[in-house]
């Protein structure tokens, strides 16, 4: 192949992100040779079918991927290596969560153990689906770290967990299998506690207290787990809750019926026609099918629209086989939840349209 047709490895290297001393690692290493070596000057040259794979083996080595793994990505295929960067990034998350928590009994040995303030004992299992019920309800959004936490609020017989991302809120309301006469409030990551929800529901009682800094789950025969206290102030949910209008609709539909609705539901958005023959999930165009749900109705008949990322959640995470939707005409956040329990409930905010579209 003649040179002109060829990159100098200065040229490739810009192209690709990689120095030239990058290149010649990978060349020995028998990853990334060049197309050709001039055999007087020894100087390398790289082809335009190179810059792919150039590409993806900086962006490898970018997530810290070991060279053995990266050459077996590059000769994958792609479902093959799609399944061996999931690996490796599931491995980074485990382990920069044993390093967090080793990093936390390292600094209480440091530091001396920390008396902690006991918030609350409850069941390892109710806690862990209490957790994982109310975090569904959290979004990562940069700059706003608060959104992916749970606020924690501990007042003598309770303990109530609650999160938002701006669209939905979420709250459960537990009582402790012991009681304490603590108060206590704080936002804890939310990621930290999802890392610690399997060992939680292994425990038959976890004892929650406020440490520096974050909470403490002691669990009996267990390690501890450490979650870390977010320092920025979460939304006034209570306030919210207060300034909720007044309910102009109720429908009690079976969950099970309409999460499955929901599923089949071909589009990103739902349209609901609530009126006193029943919950009508909308068709997203023509061709489709109306699904006519049972449900027990009160007051106006209306429409209300979806994201099917807000609603769906809200109702999978429903306690009991029957949901109660409140609804606060076309355009207002909609309650949702158990018919007859209610220490979980969520609030989604529908998308607004006009109620004749």
């Amino acid at each position: 192949m003649p040179h002109s047709e060829l990159m100098p490895i200065g040229v490739f290297a810009q192209r690709t992100g990689l120095t030239s001393s990058a290149l010649r690692f990978y060349a020995d290493s028998g990853l990334l040779p060049p197309a050709e070596v001039d055999p007087v000057s020894g100087y390398r040259y790289y082809a335009a079918d190179q810059v792919l794979r150039a590409t993806a083996l900086r962006r490898l080595r970018e997530i810290a991927m070991p060279l053995a793994a990266v050459e077996a990505v590059l000769n994958a295929g792609a479902d093959e290596a799609a399944r061996l960067i999931d690996e490796h990034v599931a491995k980074i998350v485990d382990d920069a969560a044993a390093a967090r928590q080793k990093a936390a009994a390292l600094k209480s040995v440091l530091g001396g153990e920390v008396p902690g303030l006991l918030i609350a004992v409850l069941k390892g299992p109710v806690l862990a689906d209490a957790v994982e019920q109310v975090l569904t309800a959290t979004a990562h959004e940069p700059g706003m770290a608060v959104l992916a936490g749970l606020h924690i609020e501990a007042r003598p017989g309770a303990l109530a967990l609650t999160a938002t991302d701006r669209y939905r809120l979420s709250t459960r309301t537990l009582v402790p299998a012991r009681p304490t006469e603590q108060t206590w409030a704080g936002t804890i990551d939310g990621d930290d506690l999802r890392a610690a929800a399997a060992t939680v529901r292994r425990s038959a009682l976890v004892r929650i207290e406020a440490v520096p800094h974050g909470i403490r789950l002691r669990m009996p025969e267990r390690a501890d787990r450490h979650c870390r206290l977010l320092s920025e102030d979460f939304p006034d949910h209570r306030l919210m809750l207060a300034c909720l209008g007044e309910v102009s609709t109720r429908a009690t539909v079976p969950k099970d019926l309409l999460l499955r609705a929901l599923e089949e539901h071909p589009g990103d958005r739902v349209t609901l026609h609530v009126c006193d023959q029943g919950v009508t999930v909308q068709p997203s165009h023509d061709e489709d099918p109306r699904v006519q749900l049972p449900a027990t109705v009160t007051g106006a008949a209306l429409q209300i629209r979806f994201e099917m990322t807000t609603l769906y959640p809200a109702v999978s995470t429903a306690i009991g086989p029957d949901v109660m939707v409140d609804l606060r005409g076309h355009d207002g956040p909609v309650t949702i939840r158990s018919a007859d329990r209610g220490d979980l409930t969520t609030l989604a905010m529908p998308v607004t349209f006009a109620p004749s579209a």
